[in-house]
C-alpha cells in the first residue's frame, strides 16, 4: 500500500489537522472531530448540519461554509460519527430558528443521528435522509437505497434557502422535493484501499467492472467485461431515466469523480453522458464535475441528474463559499 499517511490509526486526526491549516476561514473542533463554518450566522437562521464516515472527501467538511453546512461532523474512516458529536454539533450551530440534519441513507448514519436528535433538548431539529443511488434496494450498509451524489446537491440548494432566512420546515420540505426529484448511479474501475487495512476492500480483476458500486465498495448490480466510456455512460445512463421522469424539467448533473479517476477522463465521460441526456429530451441546465463524493483512491464515477424547478435553479445560482464549491462570491 502506498499512501501519503503518517500512521494508518492517525489519518483522520492528521487531515483535520491540515484541513484547518489550509482554511483558517474554517473552525475545527479537533477533540469532537467536528468543522464549523467561521462566521456565525444572524439569529433566527436555520442552520444545516451533515456528516457521516470519513474517506468520501470532500463530502461533508469541504462543503461547510457560506450557502451550504454550518457544520460537518467526521467519523472514522467509512464509520458513521456518534450521537455525542452530533448532539454537540448541533447545539453548537443553533441560531434559534432550528437545525436540519442532512443524513445519507447507511444505517450507522441513520441510527446514531436520530439517537442525537432523541437526546438533544430544547434545539427544534428536523431531517432530510438521502436515498438517491437507484443500483440497489439494500446493501451491505443500509436498507433501502443508498445515499451518494444528490447529497451535494441537497446541502447546495436548502443550504441556499437558509441564508435566505426561510424557515426550518420550508427548508426541510425543499430538502425532501430535491430527494425526490434526483437519481445516482456509479461504477469502478477499482477497488478502494482503507488505510488501516492496506488491502483493497473488494477483488476487481482488471479486465472487469463494478456497476452501480457503492461508495463504500458495496457490490452493484453487476460485474461486467471493461467497456469503452461510451458504453459505460449508457450502462449508468439509461437506468437513472428508466426510475424518474426528468423530461420536461431542466436538469443539474454531476458527473463525480470516485477518488483516483483524472479530470480529462472525467470530462470525457460528461460528455457521454449529456449525449445520452439530450438525445433522451433531457436538458442539461447546469453541470458540475469533479470529484466531490470519493471513495478514497477507487477509480471510476459516477453520474447524479436532478430534475429541477426554477426555484431549485435559482438557489443552485445562490452564492457559495466553501473549500470544494465557490461561486458568486
Amino acid at each position: 500500500m502506498k499512501k501519503l499517511i503518517n500512521s494508518p490509526d492517525d489519518v483522520l486526526t492528521e487531515s483535520l489537522l491540515g484541513l484547518a491549516a489550509a482554511h483558517p476561514e474554517l473552525r475545527v473542533d479537533h477533540a469532537n472531530r467536528i468543522v464549523y463554518r467561521g462566521e456565525t450566522k444572524p439569529h433566527g437562521t436555520v442552520a444545516l448540519l451533515s456528516g457521516g464516515g470519513s474517506g468520501h472527501e470532500p463530502l461533508h467538511a469541504g462543503f461547510v461554509g457560506f450557502g451550504m453546512l454550518d457544520a460537518a461532523v467526521c467519523g472514522e474512516v467509512f464509520t458513521s460519527p456518534a450521537p455525542d458529536q452530533l448532539i454537540e454539533a448541533t447545539r453548537r450551530i443553533d441560531n434559534g430558528a432550528g437545525v436540519l440534519h442532512v443524513i445519507k441513507n447507511y444505517t450507522g448514519d441513520v441510527m446514531n443521528f436520530e439517537m442525537a436528535a432523541e437526546l438533544l433538548g430544547g434545539t427544534e431539529v428536523d431531517t432530510v435522509v438521502i436515498a438517491d443511488d437507484i443500483a440497489v434496494e439494500d446493501s451491505t450498509f443500509t436498507a433501502g437505497r443508498r445515499g451518494t451524489g444528490l447529497t451535494v446537491f441537497v446541502e447546495k440548494i436548502a443550504g441556499a434557502a437558509a441564508e435566505q432566512g426561510r424557515e426550518l420546515t420550508e427548508v426541510a420540505g425543499l430538502a425532501r422535493r430535491v430527494c425526490a426529484s434526483g437519481r445516482s448511479m456509479g461504477m469502478a474501475l477499482t477497488s478502494s484501499t482503507l488505510p488501516a487495512s492496506g488491502r483493497p476492500t473488494f477483488d476487481l480483476p482488471d479486465a472487469e467492472m463494478e456497476i452501480g458500486v457503492g461508495i463504500h465498495g458495496e457490490p452493484g448490480r453487476r460485474r461486467v467485461p471493461l467497456a469503452s466510456a461510451r458504453e459505460i455512460a449508457r450502462m449508468l445512463v439509461e437506468p437513472i431515466l428508466a426510475d424518474h421522469e426528468f423530461g420536461g424539467s431542466p436538469a443539474i448533473v454531476m458527473l463525480n469523480g470516485m477518488g483516483a479517476t483524472p479530470l480529462i477522463e472525467l470530462y470525457l465521460m460528461f460528455g457521454e453522458v449529456r449525449g445520452l441526456l439530450e438525445k433522451a429530451g433531457v436538458s442539461v441546465a447546469r453541470s458540475l464535475v469533479g470529484n466531490y463524493v470519493t471513495s478514497l483512491d477507487m477509480a471510476g464515477c459516477s453520474v447524479t441528474v436532478l430534475a429541477a424547478d426554477d426555484e431549485m435553479l435559482g438557489l443552485w445560482d445562490a452564492p457559495v463559499s466553501t473549500p470544494s464549491l465557490r461561486w458568486g462570491i
